[in-house]
């Protein structure tokens, strides 16, 4: 192996300590915020699955893809990531600006405001998506490298 190539491998791999991080960071953020307002979601379903639960589900996916990510530099850690941190984001926009009914067990949630903590949960999830899949580009092109290079 050439010095040239292990200076790449060493940058790749401070590169993707710094990437996974601060995806963490984000899915953790995400999650704390979650926890924290997941009691006012389920007063619309006391009893049923209510917006509480399913934001208590969000912040354990963010906090098991963080984990997850932390302990195992991989494609499937980097895509559960960009998944979880993905559909939050998408989640967040959608019911702020689209009155979804309640589908199944799935109450509507729609709620046309903004506000710090829904604020702050859209751009954690949207910059760890982003830097979900940029981890996951960067980790397929590294594995897609020939040997002999």
């Amino acid at each position: 192996m050439t010095s040239r190539r292990r200076a790449s491998q060493k940058r790749f791999s401070v590169l993707d300590i710094v990437l996974r991080v601060l995806i963490a960071a984000a899915l953790v953020i995400d999650a704390v915020v979650h926890f924290r307002l997941a009691p006012g979601y389920q007063l619309s379903a006391p009893d049923g699955i209510g917006g509480g639960n399913l934001f208590r589900i969000e912040a354990v996916a963010a906090l098991v893809a963080a984990i997850y990510l932390l302990i195992r530099s991989s494609r499937p850690a980097y895509g559960f990531a960009l998944l979880v941190a993905g559909a939050g984001f998408i989640a967040v926009i959608l019911y702020r600006y689209v009155n979804v009914p309640a589908l199944g067990p799935i109450p509507a949630m729609y709620e046309p405001v903004w506000f710090f903590e829904k604020s702050l949960s859209a751009v954690v999830e949207a910059a760890g998506a982003i830097l979900a899949a940029i981890g996951l580009a960067r980790f397929r092109r590294l594995r897609g490298r020939p040997e002999s290079a």
